[in-house]
């Protein structure tokens, strides 16, 4: 599967949201493609680099649909797209437009998982964390008994360095994910239950 590249310095996951403000030319047109043919773009978090200019990213990354567009009042295009599926990279060209194009396999989705009833509190607090946080998580399917669906939003709205949220990208374990979250809450809120 060959899709073109957004190298960021986000880490999207599957199932989230991005809002992007797109001004580079090479960016407009690959999302004026996508909505044309109705394809999804590759995220992946740069390793080195910017996101205007060369970079490097990690080979893992997430394909992003876009959901909705708009013109800003600044004329910068204003995209939210939604996470669908984990990729990896497996060779990339740039093209003459500055636009790096990837050839992707697609990884596993993980399945969903019954959230433990001790880690309920945490279904708890991330329905009323997404309440607060507005229009960008209110259009989202809530699953809040999965522990794959919890663990990965969580880990998209806490602080934690990109580098660790790349790692909960990469490494396909739900219940790793969340001890990092509940020991992270914890933290900040005391014990949980």
């Amino acid at each position: 599967m060959q899709v073109p590249l957004f190298p960021l310095n986000t880490v999207l996951f599957p199932g989230g949201p991005l809002p992007l403000r797109i001004f580079e030319a090479r960016y407009i047109d690959m999302i004026s493609d996508c909505l044309r043919r109705d394809t999804p773009f590759g995220v992946l978090l740069i390793r080195d680099g910017g996101e205007t200019g060369p970079a490097t990213t990690h080979s893992i990354g997430t394909l992003a649909r876009i959901t909705d567009w708009y013109q800003g009042s600044d004329g910068l295009l204003g995209v939210t797209a939604i996470g669908e599926h984990r990729f990896r990279l497996l060779s990339s060209e740039r093209m003459d437009s500055g636009l790096n194009v990837g050839e992707v396999e697609l990884l596993p989705d993980e399945p969903p998982v019954p959230l433990p009833e001790e880690y309920q509190p945490l279904s708890q607090i991330l329905d009323g964390v997404l309440d607060d946080l507005g229009r960008l998580y209110a259009s989202l399917d809530r699953r809040l008994d999965d522990v794959a669906w919890v663990t990965t939003r969580f880990v998209e709205i806490l602080p934690l360095e990109l580098e660790e949220k790349q790692r909960c990208l990469e490494d396909c374990d739900p219940e790793a994910r969340l001890r990092i979250v509940r020991r992270l809450l914890e933290q900040v809120r005391g014990p949980l239950g």
